[in-house]
């Protein structure tokens, strides 16, 4: 998120001085996908779609500081920031909201909204599960402890298991056992580009399994979610445990990375 400094010539929603939320992913707004609200699928803004597709088997719109198979568009942790697209992917914030209101609404809050009424959470880092559990109202597994997820969360759904299962470290996952060692083998020997431990654990359930694959749709969210900020329904500025001018950057990143200081999120400032 940030201020409008400058606009385009085609631009006509936002002016300079402006205070806008910016979504991750890079759309149009025209495309069937937007029309639909499929955000994060829109397939005209990644400009090396074809070497994602021969990676990853499809490929999504373009993003922020992605590698480029996901358009090798400059990232967003910079003084300036250039928006293709601004009527569309630029969110003006209410007045009287702060910073830390509402810059998780970028990308961090829509993926939670799209989740369901009972959130079961599974980690192993005492703060984050502190912080679902005692903020967010989850329950809350931690994984490190328990003998089996699957059989806790039969546990704790009567026999039934979860109606859908959320597998959002993806290539971070960590496990316990003989078949998380294997996966860090294969990756070491380069044999395998994630991790598959909590994919796993939700194939499991097989209980007619649908498999989606897809990111968040900001764009479908963001102005609910500002009115909900600006309500007081919702507040996720207690998400971020520290502040670090873009020039500690590293620092920050570092930090999250290994687990220190109790990080959670960091909030780079210029």
């Amino acid at each position: 998120m940030g201020e409008v400094i400058e606009v385009g010539f085609d631009v006509r929603a936002l002016g300079r001085g402006d205070r806008v939320v910016v979504p991750s992913f890079i759309c149009c707004g025209n495309c069937w996908y937007c029309q639909h609200d499929l955000w994060s699928l829109w397939d005209n803004t990644n400009p090396n779609a074809t070497l994602q597709e021969e990676l990853l088997g499809g490929y999504t719109a373009g993003i922020y500081g992605y590698t480029h198979a996901f358009g090798g568009y400059a990232g967003a942790h910079a003084e300036y920031v250039r928006v293709p697209h601004a009527d569309t992917d630029c969110f003006k914030v209410p007045e009287g909201l702060r910073d830390e209101q509402v810059v998780f609404l970028s990308d961090a809050v829509p993926t939670g909204y799209m989740g369901a009424e009972r959130v079961i959470g599974t980690d192993r880092i005492p703060e984050r599960l502190a912080l679902a559990h005692d903020r967010v109202g989850s329950e809350i597994i931690d994984y490190a402890h328990a003998d089996s997820v699957v059989e806790t969360l039969r546990e704790m759904t009567g026999g039934r298991g979860p109606d859908a299962c959320i597998d959002a470290v993806g290539t971070e996952a960590r496990g316990y056992g003989i078949d998380y060692q294997y996966d860090r083998v294969k990756q070491a020997l380069r044999l395998e580009t994630d991790r598959g431990q909590a994919l796993r654990q939700a194939i499991m359930m097989k209980k007619g399994l649908t498999i989606r694959t897809a990111q968040q749709h900001g764009q479908k969210y963001v102005k609910r979610l500002l009115d909900h900020v600006a309500k007081g329904e919702l507040d996720p500025s207690f998400l971020a445990t520290h502040w670090l001018s873009l020039e500690n950057g590293a620092l920050g990143y570092e930090m999250f990375k290994k687990k220190e200081d109790h990080c959670v999120r960091g909030v780079f400032t210029h």
